[in-house]
């Protein structure tokens, strides 16, 4: 009874801490503002930058894109006769909108097992991964976001095709706009989140 009691408040707790950690930034639009709320996510978005090259101002685009900083975004449900709700037409969630085959590539290849799209350290760390990947398929520069972005959101055997979908190129373009906009808001702000020497984890 004990045990079944600690198992169910560790529960809790766990949950309760995801949830905590997990609530939209107030301003998604601006790099600083958002980890100046959330500092974790910048020592999280640093160590994806050093460990796949992808740099953050461009993670923060993928996922301002994909779910605006919602950890439990889904692709709104399709309707039959427009009005009756029906099944989504993708498996997309969380913060990356990664599916669930691409997810689970992701954790074979990096033995990242218990990673969750909801959290967002394992969805930047995807994200890295995956343009990473990108960059070896397909010879996309990490730093090229517009590219970067259209062969994240078709996938690496689609990505040939993009120019005859006009939606994702202009998809692509506000990736793009937006990552130059983190970029030259964190040149502004970066120096002192590097500095702050309280938050070590």
């Amino acid at each position: 009874m004990i045990r079944f009691i600690k198992n169910y408040f560790f529960k809790i707790s766990f949950i309760l801490l995801i949830f905590g950690c997990s609530s939209i930034p107030q301003n998604t639009s601006n790099s600083c503002k958002i980890f100046d709320e959330r500092y974790l996510w910048y020592k999280h978005s640093k160590k994806v930058e050093q460990k796949w090259g992808t740099p953050i101002h461009i993670q923060l685009a993928i996922i301002k894109m994909e779910s605006d900083f919602d950890w439990l975004a889904k692709p709104p449900r399709q309707k039959l006769f427009k009005i009756i709700p029906f099944k989504r037409p993708s498996s997309s969630f969380g913060y990356s909108q990664a599916v669930k085959g691409t997810w689970e590539q992701y954790k074979n290849e990096t033995g990242n097992k218990l990673a969750t799209r909801a959290r967002f350290k394992d969805s930047v760390d995807f994200i890295g991964w995956y343009t990473n990947k990108t960059k070896s398929i397909l010879k996309i520069p990490l730093n090229n976001s517009f590219n970067q972005y259209v062969a994240y959101h078709e996938g690496w055997g689609n990505y040939k095709n993009y120019k005859k979908n006009k939606k994702v190129i202009e998809l692509a373009k506000k990736v793009e706009k937006q990552s130059k906009l983190y970029r030259n808001q964190l040149l502004k702000c970066r120096k002192s989140l590097s500095k702050n020497k309280y938050i070590i984890f």
